[in-house]
């Protein structure tokens, strides 16, 4: 396309989309952009041929920036050197603030070539895309693989893996590298020690709860600063209560989807580990890490997670820890979907923006990321599956991914996805995660929750600002 002029009103537009205040900061950034004559040219492509499908130029560098989170930044260095044996450099970055150190260089047209856009900071890519800011990835899916020309890389991808990188549309913008199994995470150890085993209907979660309380361990901990997290658990455990459609019908902010007699008896059931005693003391003032940490420490028995975990606590697991992943706890024999009902999806997602300079090297790098040895190489390194259909056969997994496995062939067709992570992310993150918060921390009764809820999603249906999906 070769050099983009940003004007100043190009970029505050951009800044506006994004949902970023236009601060006195922002329109000095606003005045460089124009001033240093927009965004970057982009690198000449090169030819495609059979060892090169995509085109890249071989001599034009490459940049990458990757969250730094459950699964730090080691497997994606691995890549870059399978793909610098064919191309050119990788200047490569990690760091927990993606939006923070992104967002700006979006916003002027300097973005890198690919981005692991996740965590805490996390961008909103539903907001990216409507302002045309992230390529679109149907080259790559149309690429061979790289272990068998004959062979489609969307041919290998597990069902589902191109669907949640779509938005409303054909096309796939997002790559969801990990396959994530979310679900109570414990110790079976702690369960062993405690000779109870993991509950599968409410009332036997409270009574183990009751158990360990009076041997001085609490029930719960979770993130308490991110919320969202109990959201692993929560959601499918609403689907399990009431069908799968209740979770439709809130993604697609129906009317009173919120109000669903489901919604109400798992925000009791939630609540009253709250008012029983049961969540481990200070929780709703710690993050991720620290409840980690606590819970590892044996402070409290269950954490809503996703099999990242393993990796993430690694360094605070003890030997004998025994970590295990089971669905959501059921409420009772009324549920409409069996207790194996879990929420599984390719998660970590991974996005190449539209100004970015070697889009050809950014879908190649891409491609090495899903070869059979860097999948094998992540899975082993960080203990989690890939989106790749049977990348781990035959490796030797630790001891949550094992579970992890098991309790996703249990499931079988009973796997729910809720799209309103990636759909809506302020209103699940900020909305939504802060009602559970206050729901969690007793600040607001099951009711209350329920009708802010439902609230934030009539706000969010009626703003005309904001792109609208269904499914």
């Amino acid at each position: 396309m070769g050099t983009t002029d940003v004007n100043r009103r190009d970029v505050i537009k951009r800044a506006t989309a994004l949902g970023l205040a236009v601060t006195p900061a922002l329109a000095a950034l606003t005045s460089c952009a124009t001033g240093g004559g927009g965004a970057s040219e982009k690198a000449a492509g090169g030819k495609k041929t059979a060892d090169n499908p995509l085109g890249v130029n071989k001599d034009a560098p490459l940049e990458v920036v990757i969250f730094n989170g459950g699964y730090g930044d080691q497997y994606a260095r691995d890549a870059h050197q399978i793909y610098e044996a064919s191309y050119g450099t990788v200047t490569h970055d990690k760091t927990q603030k993606i939006r923070t150190l992104l967002q700006p260089r979006i916003i002027k047209g300097e973005p890198p070539d690919v981005i692991n856009n996740s965590g805490a900071e996390q961008m909103d890519i539903a907001s990216l895309i409507a302002e045309g800011q992230v390529e679109p990835l149907d080259a790559l899916l149309d690429a061979p693989t790289l272990d068998d020309p004959d062979r489609k890389v969307r041919d290998i991808l597990v069902p589902g893996t191109i669907t949640k990188g779509q938005f409303g549309g054909e096309e796939m913008y997002q790559l969801n590298y990990s396959f994530t199994v979310y679900g109570t995470w414990y110790s079976q150890t702690a369960l062993d020690r405690l000779e109870v085993e993991y509950p599968k209907t409410w009332d036997q979660m409270l009574a183990v709860c009751a158990k360990a309380k009076r041997e001085g361990i609490a029930g719960w901990t979770y993130a308490g600063k991110h919320p969202y997290y109990l959201a692993f658990t929560l959601y499918p455990f609403i689907a399990k209560i009431g069908g799968a459609d209740v979770l439709r019908n809130i993604d697609n902010l129906q009317p009173n989807a919120w109000k669903h007699d489901a919604v109400r008896a798992a925000f009791d059931a939630y609540h009253e580990l709250y008012a029983k005693g049961y969540i481990l003391k200070g929780t709703p003032g710690i993050d991720h890490t620290q409840s980690q940490t606590q819970w590892n420490k044996g402070k409290a028995l269950f954490i809503p997670n996703g099999s990242w975990v393993e990796n993430e606590a690694r360094k605070t697991t003890p030997p004998n820890f025994q970590m295990k992943v089971a669905p959501p706890t059921g409420l009772d024999s009324s549920d409409a979907m069996p207790f194996e009902t879990l929420w599984a999806e390719a998660s970590e997602p991974f996005m190449v923006p539209a100004q970015a300079k070697n889009i050809p090297g950014g879908l190649e790098w891409l491609r090495v990321m899903l070869g059979k040895e860097s999948t094998s190489n992540f899975t082993q390194l960080v203990s989690a599956l890939t989106c790749v259909r049977g990348a781990a056969e035959g490796l030797d997994l630790r001891s949550g991914l094992s579970s992890a496995s098991a309790a996703l062939e249990a499931a079988g067709e009973n796997v729910v996805g809720p799209r309103l992570p990636d759909w809506y992310l302020d209103l699940h993150k900020n909305k939504i995660g802060g009602t559970i918060a206050a729901l969690m921390a007793g600040d607001v009764q099951p009711a209350e929750a329920v009708t802010r809820c439902q609230k934030f999603a009539d706000e969010t249906a009626r703003d005309d600002s904001v792109k609208k999906y269904e499914r």
